[in-house]
């Protein structure tokens, strides 16, 4: 045979002896805890805080404790540790010691040992008769549960085989209306008919015939106000010029105002159903109250990531529709999912600002058909305009750059092209000047020879003209500079 079978055959000998030395163990802890002591005493076997086995007596004790096995170790410590309190710190050196014992003034005894990894502790009382440590814990347990129920505020009764109160806390004696007990008490929840209560409505619960109760004051109150607030957003939506639509997380609709149904023409019915967000834009669509697209799949594409972009917060449309109108639709997300979507009719401000575009561009063409050459200024001296003579004439067009350009800059430029004047300084001054102004005019001479005219003069609203004109019969008789 192989030297390494052979070798495979030794580990795997080893392991089952270890194993067969490890069942060995629990076996004998395990009869050690069936052994309990005659007088009353519990064995618990624990492997780290898990129960693995326990005597019959302490099985006992663990019920009056209402542990589960899960948590087992840790209530027993905490009930031991009210007769004991360096149980605690004696159990954590068990690693070091292997073996600990303790006895408590009452007579109880507490033993526990670790043998390969599983933790035995023993309990022995000196009572004699029923193990004097249940009997405890099952008294602090009813006592524990006499005082809940004792202060419970809601109503707990029993009911008998025939439906009548056979018992209650006193909680259920004051909701009846006396300060003691009188028998027969009166039966304040039937299992048919109406609840009447003089502290508010309530809400019974039965079971295996006990019965619980809860007022729902506050869940009435809240509801009432939950409605109060509706109503309230209600009206606040109904004064508002602009459609709205809110969806909830499943993207129904769930609140609308009467001007979303004067913008679109969507029937209130149809409102009211509850219609999906699709359904809608669907309704607008056969409305022509979509931009209509090239192809319905492409429209389909172009609705869920209507949907996505609302649901971030950043969807912001304008809408050019094919009867002329024109629409700002915007998409807000709402808490938990919901969405809310705007429709407002800007037909209005977009005529006007198409209008007022028009009247720039038709200022724009008439000054640029001047011969004068135009630059106007704002009150502050910031350029506002200028025209086609003005770029000729210094070789420079302020409509190219998007930079504010001021008086005092454009002033430094015309100086450089100039032969020395005061008259700039003149112009610079009256551009910036507040109040009433009264214009100039002066003659400058350009470096080339060439001589230009130029006027300052006020306009409505605290903006300056300023003009230039060259004389055709310029002689180039002088060169500056």
């Amino acid at each position: 045979m192989p030297i390494g079978w052979i070798d495979l055959l030794r580990a795997e000998a080893v392991a089952l002896l270890a194993c067969a030395g490890g069942f060995v163990v629990l076996d004998t802890l395990r009869r050690r805890a069936a052994a309990a002591p005659a007088d009353g005493g519990s064995v618990f076997l624990f492997d780290e805080d898990r129960l693995i086995d326990c005597s019959p007596s302490a099985r006992l004790l663990l019920a009056a404790l209402d542990a589960e096995p899960v948590e087992a170790r840790r209530r027993l410590q905490e009930h031991l540790t009210q007769h004991l309190p360096d149980l605690a710190d004696r159990l954590a050196q068990l690693d070091r010691e292997g073996r600990v014992q303790l006895t408590s003034p009452s007579g109880l005894t507490v033993e526990a040992s670790l043998h390969g990894g599983i933790t035995r502790i023993a309990l022995d009382s000196d009572a004699p008769g029923q193990d004097a440590l249940t009997q405890a814990a099952q008294s602090a347990e009813i006592a524990r549960l006499r005082r809940i129920v004792q202060h419970a505020q809601t109503p707990l009764w029993e009911e008998g085989p025939a439906g009548e109160v056979t018992w209650a806390n006193p909680a259920y004696v004051r909701a009846a209306g006396t300060s003691a007990p009188q028998w027969p008490l009166p039966h304040l929840f039937p299992q048919d008919g109406p609840v009447n209560l003089p502290i508010g409505w309530m809400h019974a619960v039965r079971q295996a015939q006990v019965g619980t109760a809860w007022p729902l004051d506050r869940a009435v109150l809240a509801e009432a106000q939950l409605r109060e607030f509706r109503q309230t957003l209600a009206r606040t939506f109904a004064d508002l010029p602009i459609g709205l639509a809110i969806f909830d997380r499943q993207r129904l609709l769930q609140i609308f105002n009467p001007a979303l149904m004067d913008l679109t023409g969507l029937p209130p019915d149809m409102l009211s159903s509850r219609p999906s967000l699709f359904s809608v834009l669907d309704a607008l669509r056969e409305r022509s109250l979509i931009p209509e697209p090239k192809d319905y799949r492409h429209w389909r594409k172009q609705m869920i990531d209507l949907e996505e972009a609302a649901t971030h917060g950043r969807f912001e449309e304008t809408w050019n529709l094919p009867g002329g109108q024109t629409w700002r639709v915007v998409g807000r997300p709402h808490p938990d999912g919901a969405m809310a979507l705007l429709f407002e009719d800007i037909s209005g401000e977009m005529t006007r600002t198409r209008r007022y575009r028009a009247d720039l561009e038709l200022g724009q063409s008439v000054i640029d058909a001047m011969g004068e050459g135009v630059a106007v200024f704002s009150p502050s001296g910031t350029l506002v305009i200028s025209n086609a003579a003005y770029a000729r004439m210094w070789d420079d067009d302020p409509g190219t750059t998007l930079a504010e350009l001021g008086i005092g800059a454009l002033c430094a430029r015309w100086r450089a092209a100039t032969a020395p004047s005061a008259l700039w300084a003149e112009v610079e001054h009256f551009t910036v000047t507040l109040g009433p102004r009264t214009g100039g005019e002066g003659t400058l001479h350009l470096l080339d020879g060439r001589r230009m005219d130029c006027r300052y003069t006020a306009l409505p609203g605290g903006a300056t003209l300023v003009g230039f004109r060259l004389r055709e019969a310029a002689q180039k008789v002088v060169r500056y500079g």
